[in-house]
Order: structure tokens, then C-alpha cells, then sequence
């Protein structure tokens, strides 16, 4: 296995681990007051798109060259610690 394959399995692990985490905390927001529960939809709205844009690179880093691929990583890493960080900060509101 290279290591842009082990990297591109790694990133997929977490990004997978966040996206259950999303679907659990997204069914306490459900249980949450209609007022309450418009604005968990709107962020869970907002994460979900985080979510797409982290996997999007992701693939794109797996499709990438050799030589241009850890290029990317960091980038990859900014996506990553960012829906983390939102993904973290939903959390701590419900």
C-alpha cells in the first residue's frame, strides 16, 4: 500500500467517524423544540455541506499523481480540523 493510499484510508476513517457522530447528534437535535430545532437543521445544513466538500478532496487526492498528491494534504488537513472544529461546536449547542 502507498502512502497515499494509507493517508486517503486515514482521511476517510475520520471523515466516516465524524459523519456518524453527525447522524447521532443529528437525532438528539431532532427531540430538540420546533424554535430550537430550525436552527440545529440550518448548522446540521452547514456541516453536511462541510462534510461533501472534505470527501470531494478527499477523492480528488486519490485521484492525484504521485508527484502532486502530498501537495494537497495540507489543504485536506485545513477541510478536516475545520468540519472537526463545526462539527465540535454543533455539538457543544445541543
Amino acid at each position: 500500500m502507498t502512502t497515499r493510499d494509507k493517508y486517503v484510508e486515514k482521511m476517510k476513517a475520520e471523515l466516516d467517524e465524524l459523519n456518524a457522530k453527525m447522524t447521532r447528534v443529528e437525532a438528539k437535535a431532532t427531540e430538540a423544540k420546533a424554535d430550537a430545532r430550525d436552527k440545529y437543521k440550518e448548522e446540521m445544513g452547514k456541516l453536511q455541506h462541510q462534510s461533501k466538500l472534505a470527501t470531494a478532496k478527499l477523492e480528488e487526492i486519490r485521484l492525484a499523481g504521485e508527484g502532486t498528491w502530498d501537495k494537497m494534504t495540507s489543504e485536506m488537513e485545513k477541510m478536516r480540523d475545520a468540519f472537526t472544529h463545526s462539527f465540535n461546536y454543533f455539538k457543544s449547542q445541543i
